[in-house]
């Protein structure tokens, strides 16, 4: 990511090479592309709603218009995940084709928030939601924490946005799990991801 390569530099600002940034963003779109030119089915999914959300829905928009299958398996399933807090359940929904995890209850139209989770167990009900329809799986899925390790693990090709300081998809690349990992700060406003978003779309051919 561009990190120190101190072991010993444990306190102090993350700093993040925007070179990477880039070459990583290039892969990212080059993936994207080769998906839509096969208009094979993708999955996207986030456990940063609150600032990802309108960056992974501008892809879902994009590789629909170009022919994707954008998948929303098992909608309304509950998923009980461990939390600091203790075990907590949430219900997997889609907002414009793109997975996010709610609290019971909290749904209402147009609501396009959802809770913050690094757990890869709703990628894997969402797959298993696929499986169990007998629909077509995911040849790619998007999105970033445990919806790109998840399904890195279960051999899925996998592509996402990484935080320096929430090291497992860096890990998972390096491992050959995960195809990309793009480095770069995952909590700023989400207009900020503006520039990205056209980025990706333009050098993918995806631009509408």
């Amino acid at each position: 990511c561009g990190v120190s390569p101190d072991s010993d530099h444990v306190l102090g600002p993350d700093v993040i090479d925007p070179e990477r940034t880039l070459s990583a963003l290039d892969a990212f779109a080059d993936r994207l592309g080769a998906v839509a030119e096969r208009r094979a089915p993708v999955l996207l999914g986030t456990g940063h709603p609150h600032r990802l959300l309108v960056f992974y829905a501008e892809l879902a928009d994009a590789l629909s218009a170009a022919g994707c299958l954008v998948l929303t398996p098992a909608q309304g399933r509950c998923v009980d995940i461990t939390t600091r807090f203790g075990v907590r359940t949430y219900n997997l929904d889609y907002v414009r084709g793109v997975a996010l995890m709610r609290e019971p209850g909290v749904r209402c139209a147009g609501r396009e928030t959802g809770a913050h989770t690094h757990s890869p167990l709703p990628v894997r009900v969402a797959l298993e939601g696929v499986a169990e329809s007998g629909g077509p799986l995911p040849e790619l899925v998007v999105g970033d924490h445990g919806w790109v390790c998840g399904a890195g693990q279960l051999g899925f090709e996998a592509i996402g946005l990484a935080d320096t300081d929430d090291p497992a998809l860096f890990v998972g690349e390096a491992e050959g799990r995960v195809s990309v990992a793009v480095p770069l700060d995952d909590a700023v406003r989400s207009d900020y991801y503006r520039p990205l978003t056209r980025y990706v779309l333009n050098r993918a051919c995806l631009s509408q």
